[in-house]
């Protein structure tokens, strides 16, 4: 989910890998894995209030913009998954985490709203690594419109995924 609020900075979540040493850490967009029966925006409506506190309905969400499979290594795991990306835009609101999971309250460590400048400037690693193709997506409605662009498979590891 990529959640602009009307200052136009974006919702990130600090999330990280326990199993390394050092710990890893990396920023990601809000949402996760769909449920058995769920449709992608019912995921992305649920995730948004599991992971934000936020509620909103899927006449909310704007696309889908782009789908395509992401694989991402982790210390005890490679995951191949298919992403799909909507966008929801609201008014500046404080992050809810009383809904994460028991997973997420051991790993994600902060969440915050960041501006164009400060993701273009940040030495973080942010996922998708590109964030700003993903981004500019919702300013061109002509390439989604009809359904979401299909991306080529990413590799976004924090340690080798091979």
């Amino acid at each position: 989910m990529l959640l602009l609020d009307d200052h136009g900075r974006l919702l990130l979540l600090q999330d990280s890998d326990l199993g390394l040493e050092p710990v890893a850490h990396w920023w990601v967009t809000p949402g996760g894995g769909v449920d058995p029966g769920e449709s992608d925006a019912e995921a992305g409506v649920r995730e948004l209030l599991e992971e934000t506190g936020l509620e909103v309905s899927e006449p909310d969400l704007v696309g889908p913009l782009l789908e395509r499979i992401a694989v991402h290594g982790y210390s005890d795991k490679v995951v191949e998954q298919t992403e799909v990306f909507f966008l929801v835009r609201v008014e500046a609101f404080e992050p809810d985490t009383s809904g994460h999971t028991d997973e997420e309250r051991r790993t994600v460590v902060e969440l915050r709203w960041w501006s164009p400048e400060e993701l273009a400037e940040t030495d973080h690693d942010v996922w998708p690594r590109d964030l700003g193709d993903v981004l500019s997506l919702a300013a061109d409605p002509g390439r989604w419109r009809d359904g979401p662009v299909r991306g080529t498979e990413v590799e976004e590891s924090s340690v080798p995924a091979g």
